[in-house]
């Protein structure tokens, strides 16, 4: 089981540092650069699978970690 919720762990490291940067870069942040901080973006494509893989992947983390913890 611990091997498991090792690999679940390496794999959402990876796919965590696989996914776009969706942050203003701090320089905007602190000078209030963008007047679109709440515009609405839908994520597609591979950036969906990316999104969807990381929330498996976390949940799974989650679930194997709170089960280990009661066995």
């Amino acid at each position: 089981m611990q091997i498991v919720l090792l690999v679940i762990a390496i794999l959402l490291i990876i796919i965590v540092l696989l996914q776009s940067g969706k942050a203003e870069p701090a320089s905007q942040i602190i000078s209030g650069g963008s007047m679109d901080l709440f515009n609405k973006r839908k994520e597609r494509g591979s950036e969906l699978l990316i999104s969807r893989i990381t929330f498996v992947l976390g949940m799974a983390f989650f679930i194997i970690s709170l089960v280990m913890e009661f066995i």
